[in-house]
């Protein structure tokens, strides 16, 4: 699995398997004890992970008001590796004031997601590097 720039079922398999070996109580990557904890603050996605079979060609239709699980934790993972590093500079400290404001880390972690989801799609629709100023923009504006 590229660490990067996961297929989409590379994503699933990471979180199906990571819930697997959770309830196995098999050792975790530091990476996946860092995605469990996403999982854990999740328990509506727990019931997806728990069945592969029925969810892992599933689709989910935001027109329809449904949330894809298996986006929505990958955003969350990228918005905490990115505060463990502090990458964008400035990531850190952004989303501390996001949570002073709003009181809660989690939701803190929301409001950062749809800037990260914003511009990964205008760098996608403009076929441009994804801008670093841009994002730490938007999450000024949510603070």
């Amino acid at each position: 699995m590229s660490l990067f720039n996961p297929t989409r079922d590379q994503a699933r398999e990471f979180f199906f398997g990571l819930w697997a070996k959770s309830h196995a109580g098999e050792p975790l990557t530091p990476l996946e004890s860092m995605a469990l904890a996403i999982v854990v603050e999740h328990p509506e996605y727990h019931e997806v992970l728990a069945n592969p079979g029925r969810n892992r060609d599933r689709e989910w239709k935001p027109e329809g008001g449904e949330t894809n699980p298996f986006l929505h934790l990958s955003l969350h993972l990228a918005i905490e590796e990115q505060v463990s590093i502090d990458q964008p500079p400035g990531i850190r400290e952004a989303i501390r004031a996001l949570a002073a404001k709003r009181d809660s880390w989690h939701e803190a972690r929301h409001a950062a997601m749809e800037c990260l989801a914003e511009v990964v799609w205008q760098a996608q629709r403009n076929a441009a590097g994804f801008d670093n100023a841009s994002y730490l923009a938007c999450l000024s504006r949510k603070t």
